[in-house]
């Protein structure tokens, strides 16, 4: 019986996996960049606390690793796009990878590896396909290594997708079929021939994004007035109509027995007019009280089943909070905002936009959770900055248009965040930050990336940054705005 896989993001992210019954259960994607990593043994602890015993990972940080191991949980390792090109181009390359991140830790009492992903979304158009030559080789050379290292039967490696490798013209899923400019069929057929599954990351949302006359109750699970009827079939939403066009673009080349995990579906929280809390939340209990109906789509019937909301897992009316994560210790405090004698807001631009290009302005804009006037987008800009380097007071300098207040300058929905203290070791600083010009394009960073998820089960969140050429899944972000550090996955069988 072909089986479906969902793997949903969030500001949460869900998985449903229908592989055998002990592959059910909740689970959590983990990304690992940030600028104050919270300590991964109590990470590990939280996940623990919320029921949870899956774990996907986007690399195989050292710390991460040590901290999973002895937790029982089964783990999906990743590989960053930017060792593909190493990987696949010598499989000595693969070999060693495979010895320093997998079997070292593929033991008694180590870590429970399940899949390697190979890259993250290689494929994206925003990519321009800078990984087409190489994905498929590093694929082959990767399970080629779990081979040689005898976890041939435990371990399988695969590619999680964007959901636009494949598209219809028509809009009717049954019009679906793969993009003409990637080499799809190679990997599809390794995948039948490994037994592994298809991943997809799916986010309705940006349909929203991408067309001001989407119908928005599509976005959504509550039924719509404008509902697509393709041949018998009629979808009331786009999550299944996405998921079934994927189903017959895999029919029309032959792989229709692939299981599909569906990697990543979520909702963001910040960043435009539609990205906000109330619409996740409306998002994530339609599309939980839809699996707990095993209702699955037209065409693949029978799946089962500190965040910004509460939220009811078993899909079944019952919202709560989930666990977050114990013994984050916060900085003073303080914030640094615009001094109350600058009473021009135009000399503001150039130390705004410096301060965002250095930090994390994502909040700020029309329709997102700090709209404000040219004083306030600044103290924003000026605190977002002066978090990100510990409290430094040289950082809230400005020429003397910046100050230091222990005020809490935050008003209704904009919250102005206080840095907390790193007990991970490792920092890792934000490479790439967005000048204030190019937040005026909303539409257009939010498609290319910028993504915010919140951190299910996670105290706090982080905002996310795309790095150029890396995918959704390899993060930059602030932990004083811990928006994606954890995401949320489910399996289920099919």
């Amino acid at each position: 019986m072909v089986r479906v896989l969902l793997l949903l993001t969030c500001v949460v992210s869900l998985m449903l996996v229908n592989l055998t019954d002990e592959a059910q259960g909740l689970g959590v994607n983990w990304g690992g960049m940030a600028s104050h990593p919270l300590d991964p043994n109590n990470v590990v602890k939280m996940i623990k606390d919320n029921g949870i015993k899956k774990v996907k990972l986007f690399d195989a940080e050292p710390s991460t690793m040590k901290a999973l191991s002895g937790s029982g949980f089964s783990v999906i390792v990743g590989i960053p796009n930017d060792k593909l090109a190493s990987i696949s181009s010598d499989d000595k390359h693969a070999q060693e990878w495979v010895k320093e991140n997998i079997t070292k830790y593929d033991h008694n009492g180590g870590v429970d590896i399940s899949y390697v992903a190979v890259g993250n979304e290689p494929f994206f158009t925003s990519y321009n396909g800078s990984f087409l030559k190489t994905t498929f080789p590093a694929l082959q050379n990767i399970q080629k290594a779990l081979d040689a290292a005898g976890t041939r039967q435990k371990i399988k490696a695969i590619v999680p997708f964007n959901a636009d490798v494949y598209e219809a013209a028509s809009g009717k899923p049954s019009d679906g079929s793969f993009r003409k400019d990637i080499r799809v069929l190679k990997i599809l057929g390794f995948l039948k021939k490994n037994k592994s599954p298809f991943f997809v990351n799916i986010y309705p949302f940006i349909s929203l994004l991408q067309s001001s006359t989407f119908p928005r109750e599509f976005a959504f699970f509550d039924g719509t007035s404008q509902p697509v009827q393709d041949n018998n079939n009629q979808y009331t939403n786009v999550f299944d109509a996405n998921l079934d066009t994927l189903v017959c673009a895999l029919k029309k080349v032959g792989y229709q027995d692939l299981d599909i995990v569906i990697g990543e579906a979520g909702w963001p929280t910040d960043g435009d007019k539609n990205p906000n809390p109330t619409l996740a939340k409306k998002f994530y209990d339609g599309l939980l009280k839809k699996l707990a109906k095993a209702e699955g789509t037209p065409l693949r019937k029978g799946y089962d089943g500190k965040p910004k909301f509460a939220m009811d897992l078993t899909g079944k009316g019952n919202d709560q909070m989930l666990k977050g994560v114990q013994g984050v210790q916060y900085m003073d405090k303080q914030w640094c905002v615009v001094n109350s004698d600058v009473k021009n807001g135009t000399l503001l631009k150039t130390d705004l936009n410096y301060a965002c290009s250095q930090a994390d302005c994502t909040s700020l804009g029309s329709g997102r959770s700090c709209d404000l006037d040219m004083q306030g987008k600044a103290s924003y800009a000026f605190n977002s900055l002066f978090q990100s380097k510990d409290q430094d007071v040289r950082t809230c300098n400005f020429n003397g248009k910046g100050t230091i207040t222990k005020t809490d300058p935050s008003k209704g929905t904009c919250v102005f965040n206080i840095q907390i203290y790193s007990s991970a070791g490792v920092r890792h600083q934000v490479q790439h930050g967005l000048d204030l010009d190019e937040f005026a394009n909303r539409e257009k960073v939010l498609a290319e990336g910028l993504f915010l998820v919140g951190g299910l089960g996670c105290a706090f969140e982080f905002v996310a940054f795309r790095k150029p050429n890396s995918s959704l899944g390899e993060l930059i972000g602030h932990p004083y705005v811990l928006r994606a550090l954890c995401r949320l996955y489910v399996l289920n069988k099919g």
